[in-house]
């Protein structure tokens, strides 16, 4: 389990209110996984939406790359308590691959679901409106496999745990479903403006 200490450099004042409590800024991108970093094939990649158990609709890597792409830039958080300013990311927003696969989102909860078998829950709510992408590119370059790469979910307005690297699909589900760290004492939401961490957080 990620702890509070990891600390960086303060930024100056006039960049300090982009910076939720508790946080250090780095000019670094540091690497945080729970396992070893998978090999994912591209000729192999898939992407699914899923309703429980029942899939809505599936791309593969080049009818993934093919749909509309946005790029966003910003700002994102660390539970371990870095923050990085003014990253560049492209991908597929939340609200397209709902349009492209011409369905409503069935459910208000999702799991993200990885290839390394890692998930986590966020609710639909902050995944649509344009705040929420599958990112396949970094700073103008492919993601790469560290950083989640070939594709990771995107959710920059919540600690970046809730960002699941190696995406294989999202799962609608009926409930709140806690994810791998929710489950062992991880924040069900994770607003970094709330310090939302760990469970008993407010």
């Amino acid at each position: 389990m990620a702890t509070r200490g990891f600390f960086g450099r303060r930024p100056a004042t006039d960049l300090a209110k982009r910076l939720p409590p508790g946080q250090h800024l780095t000019d670094d991108f540091p690497v945080l996984s729970y396992g070893p970093t998978p090999e994912l094939p591209l000729a192999a990649w898939r992407f699914t939406l899923h309703d429980g158990p029942r899939p809505l609709a599936s791309w593969s890597w080049d009818e993934f790359n093919a749909l509309p792409q946005t790029t966003w830039r910003g700002d994102i958080h660390c539970v371990t308590t870095w923050s990085k300013f003014d990253t560049e990311w492209q991908g597929v927003t939340i609200d397209d691959l709902l349009r492209a696969a011409g369905i409503e989102a069935p459910t208000p909860y999702v799991l993200a679901r990885s290839f390394d078998d890692y998930d986590t829950n966020v609710p639909l709510a902050d995944l649509v409106d344009g705040r929420a992408m599958v990112a396949t590119r970094f700073g103008g370059a492919p993601l790469a496999p560290e950083h989640g790469g070939p594709a990771r979910l995107l959710v920059p307005h919540l600690y970046f745990w809730k960002s699941a690297k190696w995406l294989k699909g999202l799962r609608f589900t009926s409930r709140d479903e806690a994810g791998f760290w929710e489950l062992r004492g991880y924040h069900m939401r994770g607003d970094p403006w709330r310090e939302q961490r760990y469970t008993n957080d407010p």
